[in-house]
């Protein structure tokens, strides 16, 4: 019973810390790929992480940088 009384919390915060943690797609393996910076495919890579510019939004769909033209 004494057991219990320590993992079952220590599973429950374990449980809750998966569950509040959200999920990102970027990933800093990306850039070393693309050698380029964050801020490149993202508007605020800290702030607004989710937000992307337009080559973000073509390498999302894409999966490469390889023939983006960026807009002038």
């Amino acid at each position: 019973m004494s057991k219990l009384k320590f993992a079952l919390p220590g599973l429950i915060a374990a449980a809750g810390f998966l569950v509040s943690t959200s999920t990102t797609n970027a990933k800093p393996a990306y850039t070393s790929k693309t050698k380029k910076a964050c801020a490149f495919c993202h508007v605020d890579a800290k702030a607004k992480p989710k937000e992307l510019t337009p080559a973000g939004k073509y390498y999302e769909e894409k999966k490469t940088l390889e023939g983006y033209k960026a807009e002038k």
